[in-house]
């Protein structure tokens, strides 16, 4: 639920790409090809909701 939760918040463009990424196990490359943008401009936005997504499990009291 806090997943869900989670990925409810996020902009459209930045829940697909994390979707495409981590359920559907899509390539950085087969993602940037997909969205039309750079590999670089994919695994930034993986960064910042990998971080994002460790600090709203921390705050819901996970432990990492």
């Amino acid at each position: 639920d806090e997943i869900n939760f989670f990925l409810s918040g996020l902009a459209s463009h930045d829940r697909y790409i994390f979707l495409r990424r981590y359920w559907y196990l899509d390539s950085i490359a087969d993602i940037a090809r997909r969205f039309a943008c750079s590999e670089s401009k994919v695994k930034t936005t993986l960064l910042r909701c990998r971080k994002r997504l460790r600090e709203h499990l921390e705050e819901g009291g996970y432990i990492l």
